[in-house]
């Protein structure tokens, strides 16, 4: 009998693969950073019984019309945007993703730039590779304190309590907004909910861990910017396109906020001429949230165990639909 057929679309080491392969027949995309061509797509997709679908891959109705053996798209990640789950659902093809597991190494992440933004560690680590010290000021590379400063948190899901866990080490006063208020967390980690307006208003530092979805697209556009004060520093870890990026590259050219530390972008991967990258206030990173050794591991063993779970005829470990 036959092992039933997993397409993986990104190469990925294959000792991480070695304690599925007696029970499936796994291939994959030989480029690890390269999308797969759509075309390789729809020819492997063919004869495939599940995807191993990373978050820059679209899954839509016309891939899913040429899959007629698929019982399971399994998503490298928390957020699944990328997936039309109703077609999914029409074609009985269940969708799952990989929660849980990334929200400490994300929260790291996000902590990590606000550090960077603040401390400006990224323009004064050029400045030295550049051989521009030459000297020492009292306000040489002078940034802003976190320890004790007002955190905003948009969105209070599982990324945005650890941010908020982090937070309380500094001392900082923690504030939310969120669809609904979460007391446990409130009372866990001293945190305050507030209405998004106040949040803008008062905060030092915010940090938006919103899903994307029509409520939130361009949720931080020219009026939100407007709102915030002056030395305010805005982090973005959730998906590019809650932000109006000219919005925002307007608000950091003009100093309408301070700073801003980004790791997601409408469209990825950006380029060089992308209008925030060149901004001296603003770092930007490659879409590595849940980028650790560790956590990845994790994922693709959650987006296998997924799989083979699917395929036995079981439920998903971690469905979306």
């Amino acid at each position: 009998m036959s092992k039933p057929k997993v397409y993986i679309t990104r190469k990925i080491d294959e000792k991480y693969l070695q304690a599925y392969q007696d029970e499936l027949e796994i291939c994959m995309w030989e480029k690890e950073e390269e999308p797969v061509p759509r075309e390789t797509l729809f020819r492997e997709i063919a004869n495939a019984d599940a995807l191993f679908a990373v978050l820059s891959d679209s899954i839509d109705e016309e891939l899913l019309s040429k899959a007629p053996h698929l019982k399971i798209v399994a998503n490298m990640a928390v957020g699944y945007d990328n997936i039309d789950v109703e077609a999914c659902k029409k074609h009985q093809v269940v969708v799952a993703n990989t929660p849980d597991v990334l929200s400490e190494t994300t929260a790291d992440l996000g902590f990590s730039l606000i550090m960077a933004t603040a401390r400006r560690i990224v323009e004064a680590d050029e400045w030295v590779k550049q051989d521009k010290w030459q000297s020492w000021a009292p306000f040489f590379f002078a940034g802003t304190d976190i320890y004790g400063k007002t955190l905003g948190i948009v969105g209070m899901g599982r990324i945005g309590e650890a941010i908020a866990k982090r937070a309380t080490g500094f001392d900082m006063n923690i504030q939310y907004h969120n669809r609904s208020r979460k007391k446990d967390a409130e009372e866990r980690l001293n945190a305050k909910y507030v209405s998004f307006d106040e949040l803008l208003e008062t905060s030092d530092f915010i940090v938006t861990v919103v899903p994307h979805t029509k409520e939130t697209d361009k949720l931080f556009n020219q009026a939100v910017f407007k709102k915030m004060k002056s030395s305010a520093i805005f982090i973005n870890i959730s998906r590019g396109k809650v932000v109006d990026e000219e919005a925002l590259a307007e608000a950091l050219k003009t100093g309408e906020i301070q700073a801003a530390g980004l790791d997601v972008f409408d469209e990825e991967p950006i380029r060089a001429n992308h209008p925030l990258v060149g901004l001296k206030n603003t770092v930007c990173i490659p879409h590595i949230g849940s980028a650790s050794v560790e956590t990845r591991t994790k994922m693709v063993r959650l987006c296998l165990d997924n799989i083979q779970a699917v395929v036995k005829g079981e439920p998903a470990v971690t469905p979306v639909s």
